[in-house]
């Protein structure tokens, strides 16, 4: 398995920051960008694609804690985190005010793609907002714990980098982060394409 954090000459932690992880991918890899390597010979431009897009999987990892954090796992553990789908009772409610507002919006979708009317087509636009907001709402929530996660992720950062715990102690607790940004992940997700939707 490829360690994403030393292709990128990372040290192997919890936390690292996007702008300058960026700006390390675009000086790593400007030298063997397709469009530097076009006059080379064919072997060489093959390898630095190769070596490009190693370097762009890496930076796509790492960029993203749900990721990034599942790769450190790996690489520590020797194995991927086990893949639980339970949802933490705390955040059931959540969950399901989620499923129930996205299961709304999409009635409202496809009652609205029924109308043919142009003129019964605009009475549309105010419920459509209504919805919207809703979900606008929800979509808050689930950023702001987001950002509570990322919050912890650097206070793990600071405990992974002293030793002052662990080192199983904080594995448990960032499978457990894992988990959690990709419940945020995919509700957001879900929440995004209903509204896009009914913005049109």
């Amino acid at each position: 398995m490829t360690d994403y954090f030393a292709l990128l000459n990372e040290p192997r932690r919890p936390w690292l920051d996007a702008e300058l992880l960026k700006q390390k991918f675009l000086t790593l890899s400007a030298t063997v960008h397709p469009d530097r390597v076009h006059n080379l010979g064919e072997t060489e431009r093959a390898a630095a694609q190769e070596h490009y897009t190693e370097l762009n999987t890496a930076y796509n990892c790492l960029r993203e804690p749900k990721e990034r954090l599942q790769h450190l796992l790996q690489l520590e553990l020797g194995a991927p985190p086990p893949n639980t789908q339970r949802i933490p009772s705390d955040l059931m409610d959540l969950s399901l005010e989620v499923g129930k507002a996205c299961r709304e919006a999409d009635a409202f979708l496809a009652e609205k793609a029924r109308v043919t009317s142009p003129l019964l087509q605009v009475s549309f636009f105010e419920r459509g907002q209504v919805f919207a907001d809703k979900l606008q709402a929800l979509r808050q929530r689930v950023n702001a714990l987001n950002d509570r996660l990322n919050e912890e992720l650097r206070q793990i950062d600071a405990a992974w980098q002293s030793s002052a715990m662990p080192r199983t102690a904080l594995l448990q607790r960032l499978e457990e982060l894992s988990r959690l940004f990709s419940y945020f992940a995919r509700w957001s997700a879900q929440i995004q394409e209903r509204v896009v939707r009914l913005s049109f």
